[in-house]
C-alpha cells in the first residue's frame, strides 16, 4: 500500500544523511484561539488573513515536528471559507504531516468553530500547506520519511503527490505533459 524504496526499513538514506521516519501523529497539533473583536471585520466575522495566519502558525508547528528543523512557507493550496466564524467563537486548527518530500512536508489543515454558549461546532475550513525545511545556513535539506498508519493516512499520503505536481504546475515549475499522476487520475494509465 505505502510506496518508496525505502518503507521495508523505514529509514530514509540519502549521501549525507539517514533519518528514522516518523508516522504522522507525531507531527500532529492542535491550536485554539478565541476570536476577540480585533480579529474580526466590520461584519463581526473573522478575517480570513487573520485565519490563514494562525492556520500557518500551526501547520509550521506540524511541519518542525516532523523535520526536527527550522521549517519555511512553500505554498498554500486553495483555501475556502465554508462558514463565517463569528466573534466570540473559539477556533481549533488541527495539523499533521500528509507526506513527506525529499527536503519539503505538506501539512493538511482541519479549521473547527466552536460557539461554546450554544455548543455548536462546525467545520469551517480545510487546506494543504507546504513546508521547506532548511539547516542553519537557510539551505534545505532533507527531511525523514513520513510512515503512514491508519487508512485515512494512506490516503492523503496517496493523494499528495497528485496535489504537488498541481501546485508546480500552478507555479510555472513543472510542464502538465510531465505530471503522471495528474494525467493518470484523468485519463487512466494509457499505454
Amino acid at each position: 500500500m505505502i510506496r518508496g524504496p525505502f518503507h521495508h526499513n523505514k529509514y530514509l538514506c540519502t549521501k549525507k544523511h539517514r533519518m528514522k521516519g516518523k508516522p504522522p501523529k507525531e507531527s500532529y497539533t492542535i491550536m485554539n484561539e478565541l476570536v476577540l473583536p480585533n480579529d474580526t471585520n466590520p461584519l463581526n466575522n473573522l478575517m480570513g488573513g487573520r485565519l490563514l495566519h494562525w492556520m500557518d502558525i500551526a501547520a509550521a508547528i506540524s511541519a518542525q515536528k516532523h523535520c526536527n528543523r527550522v521549517v519555511v512557507t512553500a505554498s498554500v493550496d486553495n483555501v475556502s471559507f465554508k462558514h463565517p466564524i463569528k466573534l466570540g467563537d473559539v477556533i481549533t486548527i488541527e495539523a499533521k504531516v500528509s507526506r513527506a518530500f525529499t527536503t519539503s512536508v505538506e501539512v493538511r489543515l482541519n479549521v473547527y468553530a466552536e460557539n461554546i454558549p450554544s455548543g455548536t461546532r462546525i467545520k469551517s475550513n480545510e487546506a494543504y500547506y507546504t513546508f521547506v525545511a532548511l539547516d542553519k545556513d537557510g539551505h534545505t535539506i532533507p527531511v525523514p520519511e513520513l510512515l503512514p498508519e491508519t487508512p485515512e493516512e494512506i490516503a492523503l499520503f496517496d493523494g499528495a503527490l497528485r496535489r504537488r505536481q498541481l501546485r508546480l504546475i500552478l507555479a510555472g515549475k513543472m510542464k502538465p505533459d510531465d505530471a503522471t499522476e495528474l494525467k493518470a487520475l484523468f485519463f487512466g494509465d494509457e499505454k
